[in-house]
C-alpha cells in the first residue's frame, strides 16, 4: 500500500469515527430531552453520558498527532452548542421560555437546516477531515429529520372550531385572526374567508403544540386534540383495569369530571391518572404490563422509575434510533400516570406521591400526600363519555389539591392572555 493510499484510508477511518461519535452524542442528547418534556429533573447519569460523548467528539475533531487544532476546536464546539440548542428548543419551551427559544420551537421541523450554509462554509474553509465528517453527519441528520416531519405533516387533516373555541380565539386575537396567526406563527390555524379551521394531528403526524399555543395564548385545546385525549384516556384506564391496578382520575382531569360535568377543561393539555403501588401491584408489574400493551397497540411510553411517573403518549412508537427523536417534537397528547404508595405522616395514613401536585401537603418522609380515606375505596365518575375510577370523595380530594376548586384558575404563562380569557368566560 502506497503512502497516499494509507493516508486516504486513515482519513476515511478518522471521518467514520467522527461521524459515529457525533451520531452517538446526538442520540444521547435527544434521549435526554425526555426529562424536560415530562417536567422531570435531569438525571446526573444521563447528563454525564451525553457530556462525555460530546467531549469525545470535540476531542477527536480537534486533537491529532500534530497537536491541537484550535480552529477545529472552536468550530466543533460552537456548532454542537448551536445545533443542540435548536434541537432542544421544543423541550425547553414546555416550560416558560424566552422568545428566542419559542421561535426555534415553533420552527422545530426545519430550524436545524439553517445551519446548512455555515456548516458548508466551515467544512470548505477548515482542512480537517474529522470536522468535515462531523458537520456532514449533523446536516444529514437534520435533513432526514426535516424530510420526515414534512412527509408526516401531509397527513394532517382540517378540523372546524366549535362556537366556544372560535369565541375564545377571536377574543384573544382582538378580532384580527390573520394578524394573530402571523404574530404568533400559528401554522396550524387555517383561514379561508369566514371559515376557521385547525390543521389537526394524529398518531403519525406532528402533535398539537399545547405549550406554545394553548397555555401561552389562552386558547382552547384544538378539537382534534380533545378527541385524541378522549381516546388515550379510555385506553389507559382500560389497561389499568386489565392488569388490576387501583387507580383514579387526578388533577385537572378530575377537576373536569367534577366541575365541568364530565368534560375536559377547555385548555387541558394532558390526562392525569394516579395508581397505587402496593404488595400486589409493584413498579415492575405495572410498568411491564403497560409497556407490553402500549407496544402492542401503538402508543409511546416513557418510564421514570426514580420519579414514580409513567407517561403514555398518543403517537406511534418508532424503531430505534428514531424513537428517541420524538423528543424533538413541539408537543404531544399524553396521559401522565403518577404513582402513590401508602405511608404514615403525622399519625395519619396517607397515600403519598414523590412529586408536588397543586396544594397537596408535604409528608414527613419528604413526599406529598392525601388522606387515604379520601381516596379508598375508589368510586366512579362519568368522564369523556365513559365511566372512570375516581377518589372515594372526589370533592374533598380536589379541595386538598386546589382549595376552592370551583373558582376557575387560569394558569397561563402570559398574564394578559389569562385576564382576557377570564373576561371572555364571564360572559358565556
Amino acid at each position: 500500500m502506497t503512502g497516499f493510499e494509507a493516508s486516504t484510508v486513515s482519513q476515511v477511518f478518522a471521518g467514520l469515527i467522527a461521524t459515529a461519535l457525533y451520531a452517538a452524542a446526538y442520540l444521547s442528547f435527544v434521549r435526554l430531552l425526555r426529562f424536560p418534556r415530562n417536567w422531570v429533573t435531569l438525571g446526573p447519569s444521563a447528563v454525564g453520558t451525553t457530556g462525555l460523548l460530546v467531549a469525545l467528539t470535540v476531542a477527536w475533531v480537534s486533537l491529532s498527532g500534530h497537536g491541537l487544532d484550535t480552529v477545529g476546536l472552536a468550530v466543533s464546539t460552537a456548532f454542537i452548542i448551536v445545533i443542540f440548542i435548536i434541537v432542544a428548543a421544543p423541550a425547553i419551551a414546555f416550560h416558560p421560555a424566552n422568545r428566542g427559544v419559542e421561535f426555534l420551537a415553533k420552527h422545530a421541523e426545519h430550524a436545524g437546516l439553517w445551519l446548512l450554509a455555515p456548516a458548508l462554509v466551515a467544512g470548505l474553509a477548515v482542512p480537517n477531515i474529522e470536522l468535515q465528517a462531523m458537520l456532514a453527519a449533523a446536516m444529514v441528520i437534520e435533513m432526514s429529520w426535516s424530510l420526515r416531519q414534512h412527509l408526516a405533516g401531509r397527513r394532517l387533516q382540517l378540523h372546524p372550531f366549535n362556537d366556544s373555541d372560535l369565541a375564545v380565539l377571536e377574543t384573544q386575537a382582538g378580532g384580527d385572526l390573520e394578524a394573530f396567526r402571523r404574530r404568533h406563527g400559528i401554522r396550524e390555524l387555517v383561514l379561508s374567508g369566514d371559515n376557521v379551521r385547525w390543521r389537526g394531528c394524529g398518531k403519525n403526524t406532528p402533535p398539537c403544540p399545547f405549550n406554545l399555543y394553548v397555555n401561552r395564548l389562552g386558547l382552547n385545546t384544538a378539537p382534534c386534540c380533545r378527541e385524541h385525549m378522549r381516546e388515550i384516556s379510555h385506553y389507559v384506564a382500560a389497561c389499568l383495569r386489565d392488569i388490576g391496578a387501583v387507580h383514579w382520575l387526578e388533577g385537572g382531569s378530575l377537576l373536569g369530571a367534577v366541575r365541568e360535568g364530565g368534560e375536559l377543561l377547555e385548555w387541558e393539555d394532558d390526562i392525569d391518572i394516579s395508581v397505587l403501588l402496593d404488595a400486589e401491584m409493584s413498579w415492575d408489574r405495572l410498568s411491564a404490563g403497560l409497556t407490553e400493551r402500549c407496544a402492542r397497540d401503538g402508543f409511546f411510553i416513557d418510564l421514570f422509575e426514580r420519579k414514580n411517573l409513567i407517561s403514555i403518549s398518543f403517537d406511534a412508537p418508532k424503531s430505534w434510533p428514531f424513537r428517541w427523536e420524538r423528543y424533538r417534537l413541539r408537543g404531544e397528547i399524553r396521559v401522565d400516570v403518577a404513582l402513590y404508595r401508602q405511608a404514615i405522616s403525622h399519625g395519619e395514613t396517607v397515600l403519598e406521591r414523590q412529586s408536588h401536585k397543586g396544594d397537596m401537603p408535604a409528608t414527613e418522609s419528604g413526599g406529598y400526600g392525601v388522606p387515604q380515606e379520601i381516596v379508598l375505596p375508589t368510586s366512579t365518575i362519568d368522564f369523556l363519555g365513559s365511566t372512570f375510577d375516581c377518589p372515594h370523595k372526589p370533592e374533598a380530594y380536589l379541595r386538598v389539591l386546589y382549595c376552592d376548586f370551583e373558582d376557575v384558575e387560569y394558569t397561563y404563562v402570559d398574564p394578559a392572555a389569562a385576564e382576557t380569557r377570564r373576561q371572555t368566560d364571564m360572559v358565556k
